[in-house]
């Protein structure tokens, strides 16, 4: 099995790995109160549960790193949004809408056109220290943008998450290839040192605004994680470690129709998601006012009435 292959199977089991954990984590989320904190997650089997999917996920993630590059193996992780749109549905004990099917098809066709211009060259090219530093102080500055009080809290803490964990993916893949690739470099140094306390930093920091984000339903946060990771990390790539796209100029055309259908496929799912969620308030609140209830109140003649009836057969059993 060659190096391309090997990244694509990798990546595909990961896929599988995370949509479960997305799933456990949105239903995680669907029973937790807006002010839950962090130790009360860390209290949970599910959180933990959920955690140990993430992390299977991100260790089959980083073999196909070692394999593919940033271009190949991140656009694969749309994968994850087919497998968990479905199963969030089937946990939720509901059947996936049209729009539902449709978001999903048009985010996977536009991420499949950027795949299109991925290079499939296995990954030689390392961050310096100085580059990673960057990279972090960046990614930091922007997650707090994201992160401010506003309109569309849910897909905007999911662009974060996204960005963070597609931030973790590059930095994983300069420590992938600097600690298996010895030509790079000496295998421990103050460089690999902060590269894997951004690693460890950025995965969590991704985890837990994910978490967040699916407080309000799983379809289209889940779908802004999974354009934002590959863009995050391609930008990466292309910028810092020499990765190229397949065709040159030319490569932009679909690169930028790809864009334009993942965006409209995350549009739908937002607005699937925002026509599920009044169907499962509605279940959660009751029958709505004015329904009319099963209750029946007698008039007072006929309770008077069976009150007699009822003292009458009190008197005839004592006679």
């Amino acid at each position: 099995m060659n190096a391309t292959l090997a990244a694509v199977a990798l990546s595909l089991v990961s896929a599988a790995a995370y949509a479960s954990a997305a799933v456990a984590q949105a239903r995680l989320a669907g029973r937790t109160a807006p002010g839950t904190g962090t130790l009360r997650l860390l209290g949970s089997g599910a959180w933990w549960s959920a955690v140990g999917l993430n992390a299977g996920g991100a260790l089959l993630h980083v073999a196909a790193l070692k394999y593919g590059p940033l271009t190949l193996v991140q656009p694969l992780g749309a994968l994850t949004l087919v497998a968990a749109v479905p199963l969030g549905a089937r946990a939720a004990g509901r059947r996936v809408s049209t729009t539902e099917w449709r978001g999903t098809l048009l985010t996977l066709l536009g991420l499949g056109a950027l795949l299109t211009t991925a290079g499939g060259s296995a990954p030689h090219e390392t961050l310096s220290l100085v580059e990673a530093l960057a990279v972090g102080a960046g990614t930091v500055a922007v997650v707090a943008g994201l992160s401010r009080p506003g309109a569309r809290p849910g897909l905007r803490h999911a662009a974060a998450s996204g960005i963070t964990s597609g931030v973790a993916s590059a930095l994983t893949q300069t420590l992938t290839v600097a600690v298996t690739d010895h030509t790079t470099g000496p295998l421990f140094s103050w460089r690999l040192v902060v590269v894997a306390v951004l690693v460890s930093a950025f995965a969590m920091g991704g985890l837990l605004l994910s978490q967040t984000a699916y407080r309000g339903g799983l379809g289209a946060p889940l779908a802004v994680v999974t354009l934002a990771n590959p863009v995050a990390a391609a930008a990466i790539g292309l910028a810092l470690l020499g990765e190229r796209l397949q065709g040159g100029t030319i490569s932009l055309v679909p690169a930028l129709l790809g864009s334009a259908a993942a965006v409209r496929g995350v549009i739908l799912l937002s607005r699937a998601q925002a026509q599920t969620a009044p169907a499962a308030d509605a279940v959660v609140a009751g029958p709505p006012p004015g329904t009319p209830s099963r209750v029946v109140i007698k008039s007072p003649r006929a309770a008077l009435h069976q009150e007699h009836g009822h003292l009458r057969r009190i008197r005839a059993g004592r006679s």
